[in-house]
């Protein structure tokens, strides 16, 4: 059973389940509730729409929740508390939306509405729900199914770990495919045992051709400097870190325990922004971006009429830079220099920069250049709040100097950062990286309410005029 099947499978019996839980509500509400005949309720139009919608309804909050994703790493106690917590404010949501105005003799009558509703919801769901998650999870102890994983180390340790691993009667999911060395050096304890594919520097080539699922840091004290390396290497792959127990020290303010039976292993920055956080902030980058795609349309007409008219060439400026998970797109801006700017090697804009058109100095002051990139926001490109997304010619530059620069591109690039409202604009590769810290900040305390306090500072800056 592949991954999409089984999100398939939790997909469908959540459907039908919460179509089960709103029709067996409709008929208590109808017999007891309102004291009507069993033959109403089935007439009753609203059973039909709310077995429509309804379902729907849960579905889109179990996505927004995190419920479908990493389907074979589900806790069942962690997702039953999920669920209650879903089902909760859900009820809450349906309750005030639809049936908060119902004729009651008794305001006692909405405790049993609430109650019955939110115990079939939760109910259906959970227990179809908990079976499926036993049934992958007895799968995954007898190795029927599992995650390719690298071992980083060459050690004692490592060969510990491993043996621990391989002998548990239990399986935790664990393929391991093979280890690397950290100093180079191999000591040949795994000779026999396991493949030695390399170094700690091959990571990023070794996740992407085994397609490696998760790698588990396993070195001496000596070592220990080499974790910050080790995380340059693995950043911005779509893997799960875990490291042995010893180094949590080391690690203090950026680990989260994972409990599971056998080997006990630390997974670092497991996730950046919870599930339901990410839903909330794709959906703003959606209604924002579309209301000022709309709203501003005049005003983008305006503006495209300012460039075309005042100097040769588009109105628009499309370019190449790097996204999430190092994907490419192409940005878009309201031109703002010359035709032809960057004839030879790609270079930064400066103060005073003679390429920079008239129209093109307005427009940068006030930051209007970049409203256009709202489009990239919508299709998913980029975010409203986001490290700013470079080229690759100066990533290939910053990278040796700073190698911290692969976790920005962990998460989307944005209109406006946390850098820019601090630093502002980079005018070199020296600049880029003094702004880089605080986009760092930025992604090990990215929140909602984070991105809002940005968002208010960059209104500041704009209407102040604080723009290049």
């Amino acid at each position: 059973m592949n991954r999409r099947r089984l999100r398939a499978i939790y997909l469908f019996f959540d459907l039908i389940n919460s179509a089960l839980a709103w029709f067996l509500f409709f008929i208590y509400r109808t017999t007891v509730i309102e004291s009507k005949e069993l033959e109403q309720a089935y007439q009753d139009p609203n059973l039909i729409r709310g077995l429509i919608v309804v379902p729907i309804f849960w579905i889109i909050c179990y996505g927004a929740y995190g419920l479908y994703r990493h389907v074979y790493r589900k806790s069942r106690l962690k997702e039953l508390s999920q669920i209650l917590i879903v089902t909760f404010f859900g009820v809450i949501i349906i309750f005030f939306g639809l049936l908060l105005d119902d004729t009651v003799t008794s305001y006692k009558v909405h405790y049993y509405t609430f109650a019955t509703l939110f115990g079939l919801q939760f109910l259906l769901v959970a227990i179809p729900r908990t079976i499926i998650s036993s049934y992958v999870s007895n799968r995954i102890k007898r190795r029927e199914i599992g995650f390719n994983t690298l071992l980083i180390g060459s050690n004692e340790n490592a060969l510990k770990l491993y043996r621990e691993l391989e002998s548990s009667k239990k399986s935790e999911g664990y393929f391991i495919k093979g280890f690397v060395t950290v100093n180079g050096e191999d000591r040949g304890l795994f000779e026999g045992q396991l493949p030695k594919l390399g170094k700690y520097t091959d990571l990023p080539e070794l996740i992407q051709e085994g397609d490696i699922e998760d790698v588990i840091i396993a070195i001496e004290s000596s070592e220990h400097e080499k974790i910050t390396k080790i995380l340059d290497q693995v950043s911005g792959q779509k893997v799960h870190i875990r490291i042995i127990p010893d180094m949590y020290d080391i690690m203090a303010g950026s680990v989260k325990m994972s409990n599971i039976l056998g080997a006990v292993l630390i997974e670092i920055n497991p996730e950046i922004m919870p599930s339901w956080q990410k839903s909330v902030k794709r959906l703003l980058d959606i209604v924002v971006s579309i209301l000022a795609l709309v709203v501003g349309l005049p005003l983008f007409v305006v503006l495209g009429l300012l460039v075309w008219l005042t100097t040769k060439g588009p109105m628009l400026f499309r370019q190449e830079r790097l996204g999430i998970n190092h994907s490419t797109f192409k940005i878009i801006k309201f031109r703002t220099m010359v035709t032809d700017a960057e004839k030879g090697t790609p270079q930064l804009s400066r103060n005073n920069d003679p390429r920079i058109t008239s129209a093109g100095r307005v427009l940068r002051k006030y930051r209007l250049d970049e409203l256009p990139q709202f489009y990239n926001v919508l299709i998913g490109e980029m975010s409203l709040v986001g490290p700013r997304p470079e080229r690759q010619f100066f990533i290939d530059q910053i990278v040796p100097k700073a190698p911290q620069y692969r976790h920005l591109l962990k998460v989307k690039p944005g209109i406006t950062s946390w850098g820019m409202v601090k630093y502002g604009y980079a005018q070199n590769v020296e600049q880029m990286i003094e702004r880089m810290k605080y986009d760092l900040l930025y992604i090990e305390n990215m929140s909602l309410s984070m991105d809002f306090k940005i968002m208010a500072y960059t209104i500041i800056t704009i209407l102040g005029g604080r723009g290049k």
